[in-house]
């Protein structure tokens, strides 16, 4: 069992990681350790993806998710699994996003080259997934001006 502190990822970085990613109509993106559901509501409202889905496994920030996914009004294309993303399986989703932390990266990359189809992106906010080749990284700036950094990788051709 891990223990991520819940720390939401700034506006500008969640839109920065979808657009990295290149979300779109014909996505399913998977938030794993989803906390307060922003990136669900954006990969929603603003990239227009065909369905959203968020792993959390704390039940305070389940509610907010879910209380956020529905004041949206995008309950038919967002939900929220409250569990662990180790044990849920993630095979349907096009797009993976993580705000986790390295350790955590490194012991979920079996899971992702067992699970994920070739071509599926992850991106992963300031963390690295050890062992694996990124396709492209971005410096993004949030609304302190604070720099963040973000990691694209493609299953299949990460090595």
């Amino acid at each position: 069992m891990y223990f991520v502190p819940f720390v939401p990822t700034p506006y500008p970085v969640v839109r920065e990681m979808l657009k990295l990613a290149g979300a779109g109509k014909d996505d399913v993106v998977y938030d794993l350790g989803c906390g307060d559901g922003r990136i669900l509501v954006v990969a929603v409202k603003e990239f227009n993806v065909k369905k959203a889905v968020g792993i959390e496994r704390d039940g305070e920030r389940v509610k907010e998710a879910v209380r956020r996914i529905n004041e949206e009004g995008i309950s038919d294309k967002a939900m929220v699994i409250q569990g662990d993303f180790f044990e849920t399986d993630i095979s349907e989703a096009t797009i993976v996003t993580l705000f986790l932390l390295t350790s955590v990266n490194e012991v979920l990359r079996p899971k992702f080259e067992k699970e994920l189809r070739d071509g599926t992106r992850i991106v992963s906010h300031e963390f690295r997934i050890p062992g694996w080749k990124h396709e492209k990284m971005i410096e993004v700036k949030d609304d302190n001006s604070l720099t963040h950094v973000v990691y694209l990788y493609i299953k299949g051709r990460h090595l």
